[in-house]
């Protein structure tokens, strides 16, 4: 995997920002009409990356003449200021936009679950339902408007694992390869150029506390070890530029520990099965 240098590794220009918006909705735009799509679901948390991708779908959506539907899902641990500010990112950028509470659906089942305690290994395992009961949702809605669900995944989250197999992964990811980094500052980049209801509730989403939305933990920086999301980009770049000498902080731990996900699914090669090749 190819990192560049230090000193430039970040996207830090005005012009810079402009070009990977650019790309990233060219990309979409042709997507969009080579699939004949008419919808793109989008799972709203009232976090950065949800609100950054709302902000970088609507124009595409509204030059392909397609749908920008958006779901704030609540699961038990949802907190009052994530859930209002995703009703202020649905509201301001989607064309068809719900709130919906699954508690009573998932505590349901949660009833089902086995061996449930106040551990982590318990919170992970109900973190992950909730991830996958409101994939469940996105995906019926997706197939119901023939469109495709977005996933709202960074390149950081991508390699610390923080994401949900068969959950939050969606069908396109546009900015899978941006530092969270560079989410933010690309994010505070287009607020300079919306209109004033979409920049407000993208700028509630900058300033807001980074939290997986399950109830894990009470934010993302807890888990990782980490004062600010420049030093875990900084740690796993320079990880995998060849500099070892930080194996033992958590975040490389998590990168090191969550291979299997970016792996999902493992299979077995033909070379293994038969006698001959």
């Amino acid at each position: 995997m190819t990192v560049t240098p230090i000193d430039t590794r970040f996207m830090s220009t005005g012009e810079q920002y402009d070009y990977a918006v650019n790309a990233m909705r060219a990309e979409i735009k042709a997507y969009i009409t080579e699939y004949r799509l008419k919808s793109l679901v989008l799972g709203i948390s009232g976090g950065i990356d949800s609100a950054f991708a709302a902000a970088l779908l609507r124009p595409v959506c509204d030059i392909t003449d397609t749908k920008l539907i958006g779901r704030s899902i609540t699961i038990e641990t949802n907190k009052a200021d994530e859930i209002e500010r995703a009703n202020a990112i649905g509201n301001a950028f989607c064309h068809d936009y719900q709130y919906l509470d699954h508690t009573d659906i998932y505590l349901q089942y949660k009833k089902l679950m086995p061996a449930l305690d106040t551990q982590t290994l318990s919170k992970l395992r109900m973190g992950n339902a909730k991830a996958r009961f409101r994939m469940i949702c996105l995906y019926d809605l997706a197939q119901m408007n023939k469109g495709i669900v977005i996933s709202t995944d960074n390149f950081t989250e991508y390699l610390t694992g923080f994401w949900t197999l068969h959950g939050d992964v969606g069908d396109y990811a546009p900015f899978i390869r941006m530092w969270k980094t560079e989410v933010y500052r690309c994010s505070e980049w287009l607020c300079k150029s919306l209109p004033s209801l979409q920049s407000g509730a993208l700028m509630q989403c900058i300033k807001a506390t980074p939290t997986d939305g399950l109830g894990i933990s009470s934010s993302d920086l807890e888990q990782l070890g980490a004062e600010n999301y420049h030093q875990v980009d900084i740690l796993l770049a320079r990880y995998l530029e060849g500099d070892n000498s930080q194996n033992e902080h958590p975040v490389i731990k998590r990168y090191l520990s969550s291979e299997y996900k970016r792996q999902n699914p493992l299979s077995i090669s033909r070379k293994t099965l038969y006698l001959d090749i």
